[in-house]
């Protein structure tokens, strides 16, 4: 964004605030609206789920694919499938990336930050995709789920369709 460095604060933009109860939908995944939520991880916390947050990024070209949650439960059934294994703070319940797809995400690596409260896995994804939304033109999987920009005005941009 012009004019905003690390050490100041970024323009406010518009937003509507997600309801957090609402199930994902098409318009919240392919449209142009920002809806953030902001009530996420109050939600989390209110599930009473002991997590943590997870950035799954690509071991080769370094794309940050997903952020998801992972329990105790989770990692250690990572490191034992040798793949990224997530708990689902929607479904409550242990998620095994690509059981259902065939897309999984092979884990290279774990990482944990200084502060000991999140992780990064390290990740050669094994299929066509990693996000569950799918692309409009191919009807192939997403390779990650940061697929739109947001510009200043809060306006959400697919990258695929930038000229």
């Amino acid at each position: 964004m012009r004019g905003f460095t690390s050490c100041s604060m970024p323009p406010l933009i518009p937003f509507r605030l997600a309801a957090s109860s609402v199930r994902m939908s098409k318009p919240l995944e392919e449209g142009s609206e920002l809806t953030l939520d902001f009530q996420k991880l109050a939600t989390v916390a209110r599930a009473g789920a002991s997590v943590v947050p997870v950035v799954v990024q690509n071991a080769d070209s370094k794309e940050v694919l997903i952020v998801a949650y992972v329990n105790e439960e989770a990692l250690a059934k990572s490191f034992e499938l040798g793949k990224a294994v997530f708990w689902s703070t929607s479904r409550n319940e242990l998620w095994i990336k690509g059981l259902s797809s065939g897309d999984f995400l092979e884990l290279v690596e774990v990482r944990v930050n200084c502060e000991q409260n999140s992780l990064l896995y390290l990740v050669r994804p094994v299929g066509v995709g990693v996000c569950h939304t799918r692309e409009e033109r191919s009807g192939k999987a997403r390779a990650g789920c940061y697929y739109r920009r947001v510009d200043e005005a809060g306006n959400l941009q697919f990258l695929s369709e930038e000229a």
